[in-house]
This record gives C-alpha cells, sequence and structure tokens, in this order.
C-alpha cells in the first residue's frame, strides 16, 4: 500500500496525487485495463501504486480534490494525459490549479465546473501555464470577468470557453481580445441588455458560435453595419428562453453576414402562435439559415414557409405587413388561399335489403368486407351465416349482383357509391336471383 501520509494533509485534505492514485489503482482494474490505457510504473522515490492505469482522459470529480500534491508526481504520472475533469471539487486556489496543470504538458481540455472560485485572483504570471488549453469550462465556479480576461490572455490557442451559471449580469471589457475564441457559451445567467452581449464581438472577433440560452436578452439592438463589424464570423447562435418579443429582432438576425443556424424556442415573441406558424414565421424571416432549432431546413420547407407567411399576411393592413411579406410577394406573387379540406372519414348511402326489409345504412368505405358483416349483425339483429352481394345501380342490369366474399378486402375496392344496395341472403341458400332485387 502508498503512504497515505505523503500523499494527503492533515485534517482530511485530498490532493489531486491521492485521487488519482485511489482511483487508478491496477486493483480497480480486475479485468485489464481497457483500451487507450497507458500503464505506468512507479516513479523512482514516489508514494504511489507501483503501477497506474491511466487513459489519457482522467475524470477525478466530485472527489474532494483540494491541493495538487507532489509535482514530480503528477509530471510523471501525467505526461500522455490530455483531458482532465476536476469538477465538483474544492479547489479554491489558481496556484494549486496552476501546480496540475503546469505538470501535464500536452493538456487540451480541462474542466474546472462546481471548484469555489469566487473571489480568487489569477496573477498574470500564474496564468501562463494554462497556454495549451483549448476547451476551459468554468461553468458555476463564480470566476470574475478579470479571471476570465487573464485566461484568455494567456491562452492563445483557446477555442472552446464555458461560462454557465455564474451570475453574470453584466460584461466587463478587455484590452486585449482572443483571437482564437470559436464557441462561447454562457448559459443560465442574467444577461438583459443587448448593450453587454455586443462587448462578446469585441472580446472574441472571431467568434463562431455563441449560445445565450436561458438568459433574458430582450433585444438585438443593432445595426447591419454594426452586427457585420462585431461578429463577421458569427455562424450559430443560441438565443432559446430569451427574451425576444419583437419580429423587428429576428429580422436584425438577417444582420450577421454567415449566420446558418438558429435556436429561438421558448421566446416571449412565439407564445401565441402554434407550433407550425413558429417555425414557418421563423423561417420565412430568415432566409439564409439552414438550420432553425435544431432541424435542417431542405429547399421544400422553405419555399412552403415562405408561402405560408405570405397567405398569413396578405389580408392584414399594409401598415401591418413586415418588409419580408413584399420581398416574398415579389418572388411569388399574390397567393390565393388554401382550399379548405375535409379530411374526416366520408360517409356513403346505400340501401340495405334483407328478405323485406329495408334499411338505409351509412358505410366507412375505408372498412372491410368482414368489418361490414360485424356492423350490420349489430345494427340490423342479422343471423351468423350470411352472405353479402353489392348491386351497383347503375351497372346491375349489365353485370348482376357480385358478393363480397373476401373479409379483408376494401369496400371501396369495389366502388360503391351513395344509393348503391347491399343484399343480404342467408348462407342456406344455394342461389341467389335477381328477380328480388
Amino acid at each position: 500500500m502508498y503512504d497515505y501520509q505523503l500523499l494527503s494533509l492533515p485534517g482530511g485534505v485530498r490532493t489531486f496525487v491521492q485521487v488519482l492514485s485511489e482511483k487508478y489503482n491496477p486493483e480497480n482494474f480486475p479485468y485489464g485495463q481497457g483500451v487507450g490505457v497507458v500503464v505506468l510504473p512507479r516513479p523512482p522515490g514516489s508514494p504511489v501504486k507501483d503501477r497506474l492505469f491511466l487513459p489519457s482522459a482522467l475524470v477525478l470529480n466530485d472527489s474532494g480534490i483540494s491541493k495538487a500534491g507532489n509535482r514530480q508526481d503528477i509530471a510523471a504520472s501525467c505526461a500522455h494525459v490530455v483531458e482532465l475533469d476536476l469538477s465538483h471539487n474544492q479547489l479554491n486556489d489558481w496556484g494549486e490549479i496552476g501546480t496540475i496543470v503546469s505538470s501535464i504538458p500536452h493538456l487540451d481540455f480541462l474542466n474546472l465546473s462546481m471548484n469555489p472560485l469566487s473571489g480568487v485572483q489569477l496573477e498574470p504570471n500564474m496564468a501562463e501555464v494554462f497556454s495549451r488549453v483549448r476547451r476551459l469550462v468554468l461553468i458555476n465556479t463564480q470566476v470574475s470577468w478579470d479571471t476570465v480576461h487573464t485566461l484568455t490572455q494567456h491562452t492563445p490557442e483557446l477555442e472552446e470557453l464555458f461560462l454557465c451559471l455564474n451570475g453574470y449580469n453584466s460584461v466587463s471589457e478587455s484590452q486585449t481580445p482572443c483571437p482564437s475564441l470559436r464557441l462561447l457559451q454562457i448559459t443560465d445567467n442574467q444577461l438583459q441588455d443587448w448593450a453587454e452581449v455586443r462587448k462578446f464581438g469585441l472580446l472574441y472577433p472571431n467568434l463562431s458560435t455563441l449560445v445565450l440560452a436561458n438568459n433574458s436578452v430582450d433585444s438585438v439592438g443593432d445595426t447591419k453595419e454594426t452586427l457585420e463589424h462585431l461578429f463577421p464570423n458569427l455562424r450559430s447562435i443560441n438565443l432559446n428562453n430569451s427574451g425576444l418579443s419583437k419580429w423587428i429582432d429576428i429580422e436584425r438576425l438577417n444582420f450577421f453576414p454567415k449566420l446558418v443556424e438558429v435556436k429561438a424556442k421558448g421566446i416571449p415573441l412565439l407564445q401565441s402562435y402554434s407550433t407550425e406558424e413558429r417555425r414557418s414565421l421563423l423561417l420565412a424571416q430568415l432566409p439564409s439559415v439552414m438550420v432553425l432549432n435544431g432541424g435542417a431546413v431542405s429547399n421544400g420547407e422553405r419555399e412552403d414557409a415562405e408561402r405560408f407567411f405570405i397567405r398569413y399576411y396578405q389580408d392584414c393592413p399594409e401598415q401591418e405587413r413586415p418588409e419580408r411579406y413584399r420581398i416574398l410577394v415579389s418572388k411569388y406573387g399574390h397567393l390565393a388561399p388554401l382550399a379548405e379540406v375535409d379530411l374526416r372519414p366520408r360517409l356513403t348511402m346505400v340501401v340495405v335489403r334483407w328478405g323485406d326489409r329495408v334499411e338505409t345504412v351509412s358505410l366507412r368505405l375505408e372498412q372491410t368486407v368482414g368489418d361490414l358483416k360485424k356492423h350490420l349483425k349489430g345494427l340490423l339483429q342479422l343471423p351468423n351465416g350470411m352472405r353479402l352481394f353489392y348491386i351497383d345501380r347503375e351497372m346491375c342490369s349489365i353485370f348482376g349482383p357480385e358478393e363480397l366474399k373476401c373479409g379483408t378486402r376494401a369496400l371501396h375496392s369495389y366502388g360503391i357509391r351513395d344509393g348503391d344496395e347491399i343484399l343480404v341472403v342467408p348462407r342456406d341458400k344455394s342461389r341467389c336471383s335477381s328477380s328480388g332485387l
């Protein structure tokens, strides 16, 4: 067994090295180390286990880690590691985090979510150890904007940044932008004014994906020229559950020159519309969008949506029609209203004859012959043993009655029409004469 006195600190404090040794102990891998796992011998003089089964992606979340432990032990064990998940721990010192990160030379992904970093300052000289990180997750850490800017200034290859659930109601500016960042996810904060959102364009000039879901952003309040300048490369924006309440804000999304994907579910603007109306009206307003609310847009769907848009607004007063209406009318012309089609099953009225009894009965022609027999038996109290003959009132003199033999055949296949007749004959009769018809 390894020496816990060397691995851990007094007072129940747990170190990165201790948890690493516990979780990736060979005793936890009774069936072998698995695919992509490196078997490392014990570093000389190290208190860790003789061997560790270490994958290139380490998951040490929710383990009570608050300290790094010995730097040499981390470096000897983690030279091949590229992803590290330290979420839900007790790390509240950037020095300890820096010790871990600086000892993993190929670290690409770092997750520090749910660690208590509120009010903890990161010195610039300490931030240099994060320079190789390309994906950084700081969800629900309450990390300050000053710390975020210090990190982005020292991570020249940073591409993805996650800042959800940090309680931000504003965005502080920085004199040093981060041109490498492509994705910013800042959901579930308290951003409301577009004046704060627009700062992301200055901070991250090459941003491609902006996820703003579950903020109360209430407008897209910039001109075409400004949005083209601030967000020249934005291709995807997520505004789910935001506060947008005016169509003019949807129209302004067209000002982003490269935007092809939009998510806008749960916004006040669309609450009064049906599901079909929401998607069609949104799609018709966004001619360049190829993916809407997670669904790819086909050419056929776009045309249907644009035609729906014209019909939706064509009876409105001129002053209430959006500018997009005029553009689409110039493309398709004025459209006639769609004919209302009754899709309810059509009933056909036929005359049913059984001996001297005559009844007018309504039939659904999608029923089968078997269904008809059950229907007539219950409706007219007919016996079990019966044969049915169909009489075409117009062609009877030429073809005579046609027996309905096949129980699974649909009635519409016989060409039954209103006024035709169904003749019921007891099964013990050997033949049917048309004299009684």
